[in-house]
């Protein structure tokens, strides 16, 4: 479609690099609509006829049907998805396909058509986020009242619900959805009309365009609006930003599966085994997603390397941002889905998480009961770690110490300060909003639901 100011053709290895059919086939759909939407427009401009509009459309959505139905006939010489298209028109409707072209560049057809295309695949990543957050509440809603040890550092911390953990990895995974909705926002901007860097001079309606489209507005820049693929980043980073939030779930699972913890089983059907140890269940589908998250990082790095460097308006560096963007959108809609269904289906160990709680990790409760009858916290602080030290010493838990070794150390200790030895006292303690005592979980849970209906 270029080759008229040129003596010679192109050589092999240079349109092995420069063809992009390959990969951008994959918005064969939104370059189909966007062509539709452009010749009802130039016929509105009295480009093109009624007739010849009806007979591109007739066209076009023929080649629609070849592409739906995977019968469309490739050739070696199909440079990307858009001269694919309008080599196919015109052999379907003849000449009047050399029309539908008339205003439009392939660099407004092109940002045209990725930002079609980055919408749906919003739309696809809110849904795969939304199953894995149903996964967590659902497991949430089932834990009850039990009981897991918090960490900080990787060392027990405090007792926390099960339910109020489980609910930890559903906010990010919102936050994540927030992300998607205010990146759809910038997105949903239409370039076509922009021309190659100039603007088309035809007297088309881009609004009218917008609207048939799904865009929210139209772009305020011809220059800018060819070469802009900040959506494309901001996508890659969200998809990153969920990858890292999964692989965080992920290590979790991995170690509350494994033998020294117990806190959880995962189901056959999300686990393999070894070749050569016959006794191993390996937790690979939190693994891989942990695994996969670098995968999603490397595609936002290599956007972000790709548009670093360029002078304004398009260059052909830009055919590299689509590569990453189909590999995380993949990713994205390979990993999650794997990841909802072993989350819904794990099974927690009741036993297993008792057996991890340990009553040192009440030793705040303890210098709260201080703190209560007036002992300044940083005092009480101190206090208590001497506890601690003294029961180390003695190798005995601190709920097992005497009152009078208490009182040795403060004399402030009264006999009820053995229902400071309490976990579920101390969970239940915990009331302020987003804390994990049960009402406050409750409360949580209702507004988990809330952001999935």
């Amino acid at each position: 479609m270029w080759g008229g100011r040129f003596s010679t053709g192109i050589d092999a290895i240079m349109a092995e690099l420069n063809n992009s059919f390959p990969f951008d086939r994959a918005m064969w759909a939104e370059d189909i609509r966007g062509s539709m939407a452009w010749a009802r427009q130039i016929c509105a401009a009295g480009v093109i006829t009624p007739a010849e509009r009806d007979e591109l459309l007739r066209g076009l959505q023929l080649v629609y049907d070849e592409f739906a139905s995977g019968a469309f006939p490739v050739k070696t010489a199909d440079e990307d998805i858009h001269s694919a298209v309008e080599r196919r028109l015109g052999e379907l409707v003849g000449s009047v396909a050399g029309k539908l072209h008339t205003g439009r560049s392939r660099n407004d057809q092109v940002a045209t058509d990725m930002r079609l295309w980055v919408l749906g695949a919003i739309q696809r990543t809110d849904a795969a986020v939304a199953m894995v957050q149903q996964a967590l509440v659902a497991q949430a809603e089932a834990a009850g009242d039990l009981i897991i040890p918090g960490y900080t550092h990787v060392q027990r911390a405090q007792p926390i619900l099960l339910s109020h953990w489980l609910l930890s990895h559903f906010w990010p995974l919102q936050r994540d959805r927030e992300r998607l909705a205010d990146c759809a926002t910038r997105t949903a901007v239409l370039p076509l009309g922009s021309g190659a860097i100039a603007g088309t001079p035809l007297k088309v309606d881009r609004h009218a365009i917008a609207n048939e489209l799904g865009f929210k507005g139209i772009s305020a820049n011809s220059v800018d609006a060819i070469s802009d693929r900040d959506f494309v980043a901001e996508y890659l980073f969200v998809a990153a930003m969920i990858g890292l939030h999964i692989s965080r779930l992920a290590e979790d699972m991995v170690f509350y599966s494994s033998a020294e913890y117990g806190f959880v089983t995962l189901a056959d059907a999300y686990s393999t085994g070894s070749s050569l140890m016959p006794q191993k269940k390996n937790p690979d589908s939190f693994e891989l997603a942990r695994g996969k998250s670098g995968r999603l990082v490397g595609s936002l790095m290599t956007i972000m390397t790709v548009l670093k460097g360029l002078p304004s308006a398009y260059n052909k560096d830009l055919q590299e941002d689509k590569e990453p963007l189909f590999d995380a959108t993949r990713t994205i809609e390979t990993m999650l889905p794997v990841v909802a269904a072993a989350t819904a289906t794990a099974r927690f160990n009741q036993d297993a998480l008792l057996r991890g709680l340990d009553v040192a990790m009440l030793a705040t409760d303890v210098a709260d009961y201080l703190v209560d009858r007036g002992v300044p916290f940083r005092t009480a602080h101190k206090v208590v770690g001497q506890v601690v030290r003294l029961a180390e010493e003695r190798g005995v838990k601190i709920s097992q110490l005497g009152l009078a070794d208490l009182q040795s150390i403060d004399a402030t200790f009264a006999p009820d300060v053995l229902d400071s030895f309490s976990m579920a006292a101390s969970v239940a303690a915990r009331t302020v909003p987003g804390a994990t005592g049960p009402l406050a979980v409750v409360a949580q849970l209702a507004a988990a639901k809330a952001c999935l209906s």
